[in-house]
């Protein structure tokens, strides 16, 4: 069996993942920014040139660089996040070699994930956010695709896994007030000063997508929509596509039996 852990920001799902993790001491556990053989959120996808132009550039810490880095066919996958330097701008430019924000198109966005899953043969494996989070924030915030399509999308990957040796289960987290998970959030990410960290680069990322921008998702309130947009075509997906592997329980609010 393997384990997709999903739901909103601030649902719980790090905590869940911690929790599965204690009980099944023997799987392993693929967190935000990890190397991951299904999902590429945090980390750069690059061509062999440009891997090799990066260790060039940066090559008083090529080792640091290596120590993170993944060979997958003709790419190289450099979890750039988990790269230690003071170097000025380096995770800014590497984040830039990222798939998700628009950086490859609908098509090609779609091939590598597809093909990535196709390729997948893990077992006794838990994955945090990524079967559903940045690849759906993608599909609304950049490629502004309708719940339908997404739907449909999400559709063809079920037809891959459905060929899988190996059963999995997506555990979501539900959020019923999104607001209020918000807020404890905005509390909780700060900075020794006590200054927020987190609330303000999220709303700059929202404000600054191609849907918010034709849908004119601004501020908190905006936030919230755009979250129960989302929250509410998930829970589509699970009972649409995937009713068999979901499992929904309520965010920060289930029994011990969920973490196995």
């Amino acid at each position: 069996m393997n384990y997709f852990i999903e739901g909103l920001q601030g649902a719980g799902k790090s905590t869940l993942v911690n929790r599965l993790a204690e009980n099944l001491p023997n799987y392993q556990v693929f967190r935000e920014g990890d190397y991951n053989p299904v999902e590429l959120a945090w980390c750069a996808y690059l061509t062999r040139e440009q891997y090799e132009e990066c260790l060039e550039k940066y090559a008083d810490i090529a080792g640091e660089i290596k120590a993170h880095s993944y060979v997958e066919g003709n790419r190289v996958i450099l979890c750039y996040t988990r790269v230690i330097t003071d170097i000025p701008g380096i995770h800014k430019n590497l984040e830039e070699y990222e798939i998700y924000n628009g950086r490859v198109d609908r098509e090609e966005f779609e091939r590598i994930i597809l093909e990535r899953y196709e390729n997948w043969q893990g077992s006794h494996q838990i994955f945090e956010c990524s079967i559903f989070q940045n690849i759906i924030e993608n599909q609304i915030l950049y490629f502004e695709m309708s719940d339908d399509e997404i739907v449909d999308f999400y559709k063809r990957l079920k037809n891959i896994l459905e060929d899988k040796e190996e059963d999995y289960k997506i555990l979501y987290l539900e959020v019923e007030d999104i607001a209020e998970a918000l807020n404890v959030i905005r509390k909780e990410r700060v900075d020794a000063d006590g200054n927020e960290m987190w609330y303000p680069l999220m709303l700059q990322f929202i404000e600054n997508c191609p849907y918010s921008k034709h849908h004119n998702i601004k501020g908190f309130e905006g936030l919230v929509e755009h979250l129960r947009h989302r929250r509410d075509l998930e829970l589509r997906i699970l009972h649409e596509v995937f009713d068999e592997q979901g499992v929904v329980a309520k965010s920060k609010n289930y029994g011990d039996d969920l973490c196995i």
